[in-house]
């Protein structure tokens, strides 16, 4: 199977969302987005680690819109459905076709944190993998002292399978983190 012929929507909603492919022109917003939360995401991120330059941003887009449409990595806009502002990215990664698995991965505007925006939009991705790639696995990992980030894997109701200890590198390239592994499976 060709994952590029799958068809699937480019958009869906939750109650308070809408949630798209990236677009072409969607660099401004997530531009304003990352300056605005550079700190709370420079521990977690790698992109985060300095404030790269709009057109950089801009560019960035235009991949993960190429990658969307090819099917290696299925980023996500997530943004306020009566309001319209951006809230932050989401999206399905690690994608393997044969064993029907994806990784969701997230990021906030620190303006919009604690609002319970992203436990919805990962509810609603979830809901998604499960209903439209008939995924058998979902999965969220993240750094073990991401509390906010596993707060919402926990909330959304993922199991921790496990923690793998000195599993990555931090951001900072030098300390030996540890990574949690949550899933969901089909039942």
């Amino acid at each position: 199977m060709n994952p590029v012929l799958l068809d699937f929507p480019h958009e869906f909603s939750s109650d308070r969302l809408f949630i798209r492919i990236p677009l072409p022109g969607d660099g401004p917003f997530v531009h304003d987005a990352v300056k605005h939360s550079l700190k709370e995401l420079q521990p977690w991120m790698p992109f985060a680690q300095e404030l790269s330059s709009l057109e950089d941003m801009e560019a960035n887009i235009r991949e993960a819109h190429a990658a969307f449409l090819l099917r290696k990595d299925l980023r996500l806009h997530i943004f306020h459905k009566e309001e319209g502002y951006f809230i932050g990215s989401t999206g399905f990664h690690r994608l393997d076709w044969k064993t029907k698995k994806v990784e969701i991965g997230y990021w906030i505007d620190s303006r919009y944190s604690g609002k319970g925006y992203m436990r919805e939009a990962v509810q609603a991705l979830t809901d998604f993998a499960f209903t439209h790639f008939e995924a058998n696995r979902v999965e969220i990992r993240c750094d073990e002292l991401n509390v906010k980030s596993r707060r919402v894997a926990e909330t959304v109701g993922f199991e921790l399978e496990g923690i793998l200890r000195n599993e990555s590198l931090a951001v900072d390239g030098k300390t030996l983190r540890n990574a949690c592994i949550y899933s969901k499976i089909r039942e």
